[in-house]
């Protein structure tokens, strides 16, 4: 058998594409020391990371962009999620639109709530205020990675923020992800450990272009 065809396409996700998208979130996150740091038991990260990322996709907010690639058998195997320029932070009504959903994955481990909202914390605090894209989301399902789908979808992106000269910005819970990153043009401008417990949060920038 051949190698898997893959095809990249933006999308404005239809309830289908949300818990295909959540599907692979939850796989590809699924030993992340960051939600490993919310919870270490199994079927709570599984259950929780998939309601996590339906709610949080889904009320990304007004002007989202979601790439993502498929499959020959049309199902969704890696997702880009952005906000572009000036959509960071969202509104107040797509953050209240939020929160059912987060409650949905957490409220079995309310000391989660606590732990997430540090890294909120710090995410709004090192956020960058000149004109940027934000990176949500960027993610592979375990048995698609390692095909080039995740620069595909980075470059995809890219194009369209190097046409606007702005820059960009993402944070990551995953040291080993700084290197990555650093391929596209991002460097690292800080890094802080929001929770004594928790892993440290890098967060990187990409000047325009």
């Amino acid at each position: 058998m051949g190698a898997p065809d893959y095809r990249i396409e933006e999308i404005e996700p239809t309830r289908r594409d949300f818990n295909e998208i959540a599907v692979v979130s939850s796989r590809a996150f699924y030993r992340d020391p960051f939600y490993r740091f919310l919870s270490n038991e199994p079927r709570l990260v599984t259950v929780g990371l998939e309601r996590f990322f339906v709610a949080m996709v889904r009320h990304l907010g007004r002007g989202r962009r979601v790439w993502v690639a498929r499959n020959e058998a049309n199902e969704v195997c890696a997702v880009a999620a952005w906000l572009p320029t000036h959509r960071y932070p969202p509104s107040v009504v797509t953050q209240v639109a939020q929160v059912p959903g987060i409650l949905r994955a957490l409220y079995r481990r309310p000391v989660a709530l606590l732990r997430g909202e540090a890294y909120l914390r710090a995410i709004a605090a090192t956020h960058p205020r000149e004109p940027h894209w934000y990176l949500f989301l960027l993610v592979t399902d375990p048995e698609d990675q390692r095909r080039g789908l995740g620069r595909r979808l980075m470059e995809t992106a890219l194009t369209h923020i190097d046409d606007e000269k702005v820059g960009a910005h993402l944070e990551t819970q995953k040291f080993e992800n700084v290197a990555y990153y650093r391929q596209f043009g991002f460097e690292l401008t800080s890094e802080v450990r929001p929770h004594a417990y928790g892993p440290p949060l890098y967060s990187m920038w990409r000047s325009s272009r």
